[in-house]
């Protein structure tokens, strides 16, 4: 008796609380209403409605009834759109994995505006990692796409690769660290006697990469980057920073830069995806940032040079 007819009479039943009611907005009789509930009941062996002379209460289960079916019409109600969609090459998912670098929610607010309203019926799901754990993602999770993978080369062949541009990194110290005050060379002796602060690698089948840190030098890990520049502007630690995110704070001189022995170097970054699976969606993603779209900018603010294919 769960066809489609009898569970619309049950939730405008449930809705309106009266029979009544249900049938003159179902256009039906009261009796063929109130006979239809009966059926229902009888099929599933349990009482859905608490009958009182002035209305009709839902049970506890046919409040579990309730919700279930609302799943279930508005399953059906956009099924039709789904197989075309499916048959139009559009995916029903794209899950997408972005570097903690890269992760600004208006930037990505801006990308999913222009995402939904192509593709209404694609359900897109985000995932924020960090360094290596981008490449893990992509490789060994269920992502079809990866916004900040490190490196210039892919690390598969069924993986297509867009340089983005690179991560210019500044060593820095809080302008009232006692380092900051050092007039001399700023040797690694000097450097381990305070603790580096990193956010750890969300690599789990790769080879986690610790971004600095000295033999013998304690390590502070946070969780994300904006917690690791406020940690180093409170002059907890020391390490490296993305220039651009950092610039601010060097701006103002609440940070300032020091050259150490061994430098980080620029960190490239790149667009990746899994070529033979891609559907038009995450093809749709890949064609934004070829043409460097105004779409995609926010993602290219930390990045020296901007999309290297656009130029």
């Amino acid at each position: 008796m769960l066809d489609q007819e009898t569970i619309r009479t049950f939730l405008t039943v449930a809705e309106t609380a009266s029979f009544s009611k249900a049938a003159e907005r179902l256009h039906k009789t009261t009796a063929t209403i109130s006979y239809r509930i009966k059926l229902l009941e009888e099929s599933t062996g349990v009482p859905l409605f608490q009958r009182t002379t002035r209305s009709v209460l839902l049970t506890t289960a046919g409040i579990h009834l309730l919700e279930r079916s609302k799943e279930w019409l508005a399953w059906l109600d956009a099924m039709p759109g789904e197989l075309k969609q499916i048959n139009d090459g559009v995916e029903r998912q794209v899950n997408i994995v972005i570097n903690n670098l890269l992760y600004e929610p208006a930037a990505i607010a801006t990308l999913l505006a222009h995402l939904v309203a192509r593709f209404p019926l694609t359900q897109f799901t985000l995932s924020r990692q960090i360094y290596m754990g981008v490449w893990d993602a992509l490789l060994h999770g269920d992502f079809s796409l990866a916004i900040g993978v490190s490196g210039t080369e892919t690390l598969s062949e069924t993986i297509s690769l867009l340089p983005l541009g690179e991560i210019d990194w500044v060593f820095v110290l809080a302008a009232h660290h006692p380092l900051a005050h050092e007039t001399g060379p700023l040797n690694e002796a000097k450097l381990r006697q305070y603790p580096a602060i990193n956010i750890e690698d969300s690599a789990r089948h790769i080879t986690k990469r610790v971004a600095w840190r000295l033999t013998g030098q304690k390590e502070i890990q946070v969780s994300d980057l904006s917690t690791k520049i406020a940690a180093h502007v409170a002059g907890v630690g020391i390490g490296f920073l993305p220039r651009k995110l950092c610039q601010r704070y060097l701006d103002s001189g609440e940070l300032v830069t020091r050259t150490i022995p061994a430098m980080r170097q620029p960190s490239p970054l790149g667009l990746a995806w899994h070529h033979a699976q891609a559907g038009k969606a995450a093809l749709e993603i890949v064609r934004l940032f070829e043409e460097n779209a105004s779409t995609i900018q926010g993602f290219l603010t930390p990045l020296n040079s901007g999309n290297k294919l656009a130029e």
